[in-house]
């Protein structure tokens, strides 16, 4: 199992390798990219900003998560951190399973789960301006911190 956050571009077909067993029947990945907007305001760029070593450790607390729920061997989550532009992965998530319903399903709950737990933040760069994206959890990281949580430090 891999988790990591990286400062370095994420090709879309990197974890498909290091996940796939001979028992596997199905590689599920979901790759989150940076798009053109956000709701009715055209975006720039994003920045990612993270707390890398609690990232990392959240990331494997949703790896084990997956494990107890489904069905699926191994599981590995990268997710960027800096300056993404238009097009770029953010987060890239690839799970293994004998049979592909797991696979999705287990794919599916570790994106949604990293949204609400995992301790990366997203600032979101328009012509207006720029601001820090809230998260399903209805915490804003606090702009005077540059988007670290201060509390967990």
């Amino acid at each position: 199992m891999r988790f990591e956050v990286t400062d370095e571009p994420i090709a879309p077909d990197s974890l498909h390798v290091e996940v796939l067993e001979d028992h596997d029947g199905a590689v599920v990945s979901f790759c989150g990219v940076v798009r053109n907007h956000s709701g009715d305001k055209q975006t720039d760029h994003l920045i990612y900003e993270a707390y890398p070593a609690m990232a990392e450790k959240t990331l494997a607390q949703i790896g084990e998560e997956v494990r107890k729920q489904w069905s699926v061997g191994d599981i590995a989550i990268l997710h960027r951190t800096g300056r993404l532009e238009i097009g770029e992965i953010s987060v890239l998530i690839s799970v293994a399973s004998p049979h592909r319903g797991d696979g999705f399903s287990a794919c599916r709950y570790a994106i949604d789960r990293l949204k609400e737990i995992v301790p990366i933040w997203k600032k979101e760069v328009t012509s207006d301006g720029s601001y820090w994206v809230e998260g399903p959890t209805g915490i804003v990281a606090p702009e005077d911190t540059g988007g670290r949580d201060v509390s967990a430090e």
